[in-house]
């Protein structure tokens, strides 16, 4: 089996705690450094993907400072760069699914920002299109979450609390195992 680690949106603008709110698991980009150096070491493929938003005011905007990558994934020669302005890095550019097909790819490993979005929705496709799916669950992370939602009022997350939900949906659906980095580069 051909695997690729798919790092997804590690970007220094979801430092912005101002505009994210707060998050949980601060070990996120160690782990997912320690991911990259696994896969360096090994000669395996890497795809980087990148958030580019469409709205001006995001610190995620092309126009923003906050849209570069952290330094640990900016230091990657990527086999794959993918941009992107939705949560699934399957509708990215260039077609993450032409690629990984081209390849001969069936597993992937799955990190980045924010657990619950970009990370869950690329695992979740990831799945229903057959692939073998890991998400290095320690090698992400989120931020609280509120909204109004209609017959429940407003509902409020913790960051940690949108991480396991995101293991539980991912493993207990199907999806996705769910693992650490130490299970997966020990």
């Amino acid at each position: 089996m051909t695997r690729a680690l798919i790092v997804i949106d590690m970007q220094r603008g979801f430092d912005d705690l101002d505009f994210w709110g707060p998050t949980a698991n601060p070990d996120c980009e160690a782990n997912v450094s320690a991911l990259v150096s696994a896969w360096t070491a090994a000669g395996d493929p890497i795809v980087v993907v990148r958030h580019d938003s469409a709205a001006p005011g995001s610190p995620l905007h092309p126009g923003n400072p906050g849209n570069a990558l952290v330094e640990v994934v900016a230091a990657v020669s990527p086999a794959l760069f993918v941009t992107k302005n939705v949560n699934s890095a399957f509708y990215g550019d260039p077609d993450l699914h032409a690629w990984l097909g081209e390849q001969g790819i069936d597993e992937l490993v799955i990190c980045g920002i924010q657990t619950n979005m970009c990370v869950e929705t690329t695992a979740r496709m990831a799945g229903n299109l057959g692939y073998d799916v890991t998400v290095a669950l320690d090698a992400t992370r989120t931020f609280d979450l509120t909204t109004d939602a209609a017959g429940l009022g407003t509902v409020t997350r913790t960051a940690a609390e949108l991480m396991a939900t995101t293991a539980l949906v991912l493993q207990g659906g199907g999806f996705a195992r769910i693992a650490t980095t130490a299970d997966i580069t020990g």
